[in-house]
């Protein structure tokens, strides 16, 4: 098939899942148009708090979502027999291409700074209060470097649960997940209660996300009612910025990767994905695409051992793309907001979105759910950027699609490189399309 034709599939699939949200972000500039040339307080004040509704939704489900996949992550680890062999070298690998990914963002972001346009558009007193709590947050940080590693150890996890700390939460959570991995199957009970947690609030996830029309319509609608039509001109350059990004981390770290740790070719391997590829970009769920991903890998020359090891984790903990993303969508933020960015700062932007990045689930929205992790790091919530985050979420499913692409090659990519490190991988296969087992 015609790569021309694997785009307008992907596409398609992508408006066909998505076309409530499209709709909704289409509605949303209509009224907002509207609105603009005719005032009316009452439907901005009812679009205004349909959007605070909406943020307060996705912030909801922050915390459990980050315990519950640390601690099912890290404890399906343990319990795996083929950790020892090559579990190390998967963690590796993730952790390289992640920094790249998060380097990759900042560095983009500082220089074509997405986030200056947008900031003629944010109240005066919103971006002095967001400054003001960042520089507090910094100066105290800074003041004494030792105290911020040791804050990250929780005296009382439920402390920090209840004041929403997510550092020291996902510090308690790694030890906790660890010790539960160690005990053998006396940790079944817990395993099996925090499975059930993650499940649920999946499930919440998706009804949140199922709400996504409405939320994106009313954060549309009261952000161009407020601001006009040019606030488009002032989000395609973050826009521009993440699809550079994308393309530099499949395009140039993914092939430089795989010639250096392993002898796969990077062509023939994406022709043999190609399908959940697509299927990644239009479901933008990793989650939904991975018995997909399995499939290609399996059928097409990888061994049952490495993809059913490493893929199942790398769609739950290894989330590059959804890194990027972040560290973008924060740096935009604070430049939005007029956030002075000196290396401190930006050094622990690009932290917390490893952190982030690897708690979101991988469903279409995670991105920007989790996001709030790296905010909390700045003294900040979500409810303080709701401006911001309008910006945002009118563009949140196209990004979304974009980035669940990333994050699906990304993980076959390192399945590829630890199959070929452990010989678990069949090149007289994988190098000859012409005998490629279709897909079910």
């Amino acid at each position: 098939m015609k790569l021309h034709m694997q785009i307008l599939i992907a596409l398609g699939l992508g408006i066909k899942r998505n076309g409530h949200i499209f709709l909704g972000i289409l509605g949303g500039i209509i009224v907002g148009i509207l609105l603009h040339q005719h005032p009316n307080v009452l439907a901005a004040n009812i679009l205004t708090f349909i959007g605070q509704v909406f943020i307060r939704l996705i912030q909801m489900v922050v915390i459990p979502l980050v315990v519950s996949a640390i601690i099912i992550g890290i404890t399906s680890v343990g319990d795996n027999k083929q950790l020892g062999k090559f579990g190390s070298k998967m963690i590796i690998y993730y952790g390289i291409i992640t920094t790249i990914a998060v380097t990759i963002g900042a560095a983009l972001a500082l220089i074509m700074k997405p986030g200056i346009g947008a900031a003629n558009f944010i109240a005066a007193n919103a971006a002095s209060e967001v400054q003001e709590t960042v520089a507090a947050t910094m100066q105290q940080q800074q003041g004494n470097i030792l105290n911020i590693f040791l804050n990250f150890i929780p005296s009382n996890p439920f402390h920090s649960v209840a004041v929403g700390d997510m550092v020291p939460i996902i510090v308690f959570c790694l030890i906790f997940a660890i010790a539960l991995s160690k005990v053998g199957d006396v940790n079944r009970p817990i395993v099996s209660f925090f499975e059930s947690v993650f499940a649920a609030t999946m499930k919440i996830t998706d009804w949140i996300m199922f709400m996504a029309a409405p939320g994106v319509f009313a954060l549309t609608a009261s952000a161009v009612s407020s601001f006009g039509v040019e606030i488009f001109s002032s989000i395609s350059k973050y826009l521009l910025v993440l699809f550079i990004g994308f393309a530099i981390q499949l395009f140039v770290v993914y092939p430089i990767f795989l010639s250096r740790v392993s002898k796969v070719s990077i062509v023939m391997l994406y022709s043999a994905i190609t399908e959940a590829m697509m299927v990644a970009f239009g479901t933008a769920s990793s989650s939904a695409t991975l018995p997909l991903t399995i499939a290609c890998c399996e059928k097409r020359g990888i061994s049952h051992k490495i993809s059913s090891f490493v893929l199942p984790l790398g769609a739950t903990l290894n989330m590059d793309g959804t890194a990027l993303l972040q560290v973008v969508a924060v740096i935009f933020l604070a430049q939005a907001y007029g956030v002075p960015l000196d290396l401190f700062l930006i050094i622990q932007i690009a932290i917390l979105a490893i952190f982030a990045s690897s708690t979101s689930a991988g469903i279409p929205g995670a991105g920007l759910i989790t996001i709030a992790l790296i905010l909390n790091g700045m003294g900040l919530s979500p409810e303080q950027l709701v401006t911001g985050f309008a910006f945002l979420f009118t563009i949140e499913r196209i990004t979304d699609m974009m980035r669940t692409l990333v994050n699906v090659t990304s993980d076959v990519v390192v399945a590829a490189a630890i199959a070929d490190n452990e010989n678990e991988i069949n090149y007289d296969l994988l190098n000859n399309p012409a005998s490629y087992e279709e897909i079910a």
